[in-house]
């Protein structure tokens, strides 16, 4: 009777539970992972934007963040000497990753400390032309890296990501809010609940499994009165909790 309980809540009850897209239904089916070049699983996503690709860039520049270089032999020598000399490279390059069949649209970041060692990026790709609002959506793959190191799965030099990736969302999120670009904010289901997960380096990263979404204001706008905030079901809302506290156990694993 137990077995048979278990069964049911974590195999059938759970899993239905945690899906919700009572906002952009149309993403529902395209998955939550990046993969690499050599079709390893990669970043989750876990950020999304409605807006045009000018409202993207605008935003993102107003909260402070600044279009990744393409990776090019100059631009990979410039990241090097970034690190070396310890100065800064506001553009530095990200690596490409897939989602849907293709890589990135747009990648953006945002420098922390001294040199590109450690910094904020994001990558997106237009995943709807027209959304529920009918908008572009967007959808994207925030992490933070925390240093460099050597890829766990091929051995070449790569930054390494802080796993609570959940952060890394919600600081992005709350950049576009402070800058005042957002109308309104709400969350569907990404990759679901996930306390011992991998990325394309091989870095370990929990997350709640949501996706943060922010309507982003139109003509790149400024808005001056608070965004709506569109809250979750209340099942979100309790696993959410939930997770909340095993996430804090989490931090305290080796």
């Amino acid at each position: 009777m137990v077995a048979a309980a278990y069964i049911v809540l974590a195999y059938l009850a759970a899993p239905f539970a945690w899906r919700h897209y009572e906002r952009q239904g149309g993403i529902a089916d395209l998955g939550a992972r990046t993969v690499t070049a050599l079709g390893i699983p990669g970043d989750v996503i876990n950020v999304g934007l409605e807006g045009s690709e000018d409202d993207v860039l605008c935003a993102m520049n107003a909260a402070g963040w600044s279009p990744s270089d393409p990776v090019t032999l100059i631009s990979s020598l410039r990241i090097v000497g970034s690190v070396a000399f310890r100065r800064p490279y506001h553009r530095a390059p990200v690596s490409p990753l897939f989602f849907d069949g293709r890589r990135q649209d747009l990648a953006f970041e945002m420098p922390s400390g001294l040199s590109a060692r450690t910094r904020h990026h994001v990558r997106f790709w237009k995943a709807l032309e027209k959304g529920d609002d009918g908008r572009p959506v967007w959808l994207g793959a925030a992490e933070f890296d925390d240093g460099l190191g050597i890829s766990h799965y091929t051995g070449q030099i790569t930054h390494h990501t802080a796993p609570d990736i959940d952060a890394e969302r919600d600081f992005l999120i709350h950049s576009l809010l402070d800058a005042k670009r957002v109308d309104k904010t709400y969350s569907v289901s990404g990759i679901g609940p996930t306390l011992f997960g991998r990325n394309g380096g091989g870095d370990r990263f929990y997350t709640d499994g949501e996706i943060a979404f922010a309507d982003l204001a139109p003509g790149c706008t400024t808005r001056e009165a608070p965004p709506e905030r569109r809250a979750p079901p209340p099942q979100i809302a309790v696993k959410n909790d939930v997770f909340g506290w095993l996430a804090a156990v989490r931090r305290l694993a080796p």
